[in-house]
C-alpha cells in the first residue's frame, strides 16, 4: 500500500517540515555529484556504523546519529521517505508546534539510531536515511489522530485500486511489518550486509508514540497549573 494523502487537516504552515524536506534533498544532490568510491567514505564518515560507535563512542560518534539522518542511498529511498514526511509531518507539527515538533523530529531520530545500533552491534555497514525520525512522526499520528483516514493506492494484478483506510489500520500494520522482520533479520544478521534498518523503525515508532502522549499530559498539566483567577 503507498499513501496519497491524509484526511486530517492542518491549521499551520509545516515550517519544520519542509525546511526538513529541502535539507534531506540539498544533501542527496551532493551525494548524487560524488563519485562511488567518495560516495562510498561520505556514508561512512557521516553515517551511523553501528560496531564503530560502540567501540569508539565519543562526541563524533553523537554527532553521526544527527548526520546520519539527512543521508540517503537512493533517489526511492529519498522519495519514500519524504513523502511520508510530507503527509503525515504537517499534523504533528500542528499538533507540537514549530519548535517543538523540531526537536520532537531529532530525538525520535536519534532514539530510532541507538535502537539500530544496539539491535546489529556487529555491524559495519553505514545506517543512514531518515526513516527512524519519520517512524516517529508515524507512532505520534497513530495515537494523536487515530480516527484519521489514509487514501492509499493498492496494486491489486495489473490494476491498482484507492482505497481509504483508517490511520490506525494503515500505520498499524506498518508497524507490526517492520517488528516482525526486524526479529527475522536477527537470524541472518552477519555485520556485513546492508538493508534496511527494521529495528530503527520500530525504535523510532515507539518513541514518537510515547512522545507526543508525555508532550500531551505536560501540557495539560501546565495548562491547569495557571488555570486561576487573580483577585
Amino acid at each position: 500500500m503507498f499513501p496519497l494523502r491524509d484526511s486530517q487537516p492542518s491549521g499551520t504552515i509545516p515550517f519544520i517540515t519542509y525546511l526538513v524536506i529541502a535539507a534531506n534533498v540539498v544533501v542527496f544532490l551532493f551525494e548524487v555529484m560524488l563519485g562511488d568510491g567518495a560516495l562510498e567514505q561520505f556514508f561512512k564518515t557521516f553515517g551511523l556504523v553501528p560496531l564503530l560507535f560502540l567501540q569508539r563512542f565519543g562526541p563524533y560518534e553523537i554527532f553521526t546519529l544527527f548526520s546520519s539522518m539527512f543521508l540517503h542511498g537512493g533517489w526511492m529511498h529519498l522519495i519514500s521517505n519524504m513523502w511520508a514526511l510530507f503527509i503525515f509531518g504537517d499534523n504533528i507539527e500542528d499538533k507540537l508546534g514549530h519548535f517543538g515538533y523540531m526537536w520532537f523530529y531529532l530525538v525520535c531520530g536519534v532514539i530510532a539510531g541507538l535502537t539500530q545500533v544496539f539491535m546489529s552491534a556487529s555491524s559495519t555497514v553505514p545506517t543512514v536515511g531518515a526513516s527512524g525520525a519519520i517512524a516517529g512522526i508515524l507512532g505520534a499520528y497513530i495515537v494523536s489522530f487515530p480516527t484519521a483516514r489514509v487514501l492509499t493506492a493498492v496494486p491489486i494484478f495489473i490494476i491498482i485500486r484507492l482505497i481509504e483506510v483508517p490511520a490506525v489500520v494503515y500505520l498499524g500494520f506498518w508497524f507490526v511489518s517492520q517488528f516482525f522482520t526486524g526479529f527475522a533479520s536477527i537470524a541472518k544478521e552477519t555485520g556485513e550486509e546492508g538493508g534496511v534498518a527494521w529495528w530503527a523503525h520500530v525504535g523510532g515508532f515507539v518513541a514518537g508514540a510515547i512522545l507526543v502522549k508525555l508532550v500531551g499530559l505536560i501540557k495539560r498539566d501546565r495548562d491547569r497549573t495557571y488555570d486561576y483567577t487573580d483577585y
